[in-house]
C-alpha cells in the first residue's frame, strides 16, 4: 500500500505543481503584455510629442520667412519709390536745363 501511496501523493503534488506553475506562467505573460501596451501606449504619446513639436517648429520658421520677405518687399518697394523720385528730378532738371539752353540759343539768335 506505501508503494502505491507514494506515487500517488507525487502524482498528485507534480499535477498541483504544474497547476500552479500554468498559473505564474499566465501571470507573467500578462504582466509581459501590460509592459509592451504601456511601452506602445508611451511611445506612441513621445511619437505625437515630437511630431507636433516639429510641425510648430515648421511653422514658426514658415512664419518668420513669410515676415522676412514682407518686410524686404517692402524696402524694395521704398527703395524703387525713392529711385522714381530721384529719375523724376533728374528728368525736371534735365528739362529745365535743356529750355534754359533753348532760351539761350533763341536770345543769341535774336541778338
Amino acid at each position: 500500500m506505501k508503494k502505491l501511496l507514494i506515487p500517488a501523493v507525487a502524482a498528485i503534488a507534480l499535477a498541483a505543481c504544474s497547476q500552479n506553475t500554468q498559473n505564474k506562467t499566465s501571470e507573467a505573460a500578462d504582466a509581459a503584455a501590460a509592459d509592451v501596451s504601456a511601452t506602445t501606449s508611451n511611445a506612441a504619446a513621445d511619437v505625437d510629442a515630437a511630431t507636433d513639436r516639429a510641425l510648430n517648429s515648421a511653422e514658426r520658421s514658415l512664419d518668420n520667412a513669410g515676415a522676412a520677405i514682407d518686410h524686404a518687399a517692402d524696402r524694395t518697394g521704398a527703395a524703387i519709390d525713392h529711385a522714381g523720385d530721384k529719375a523724376a528730378k533728374a528728368g525736371d532738371r534735365a528739362a529745365d536745363a535743356t529750355g534754359a539752353a533753348l532760351e539761350n540759343a533763341g536770345r543769341k539768335i535774336r541778338d
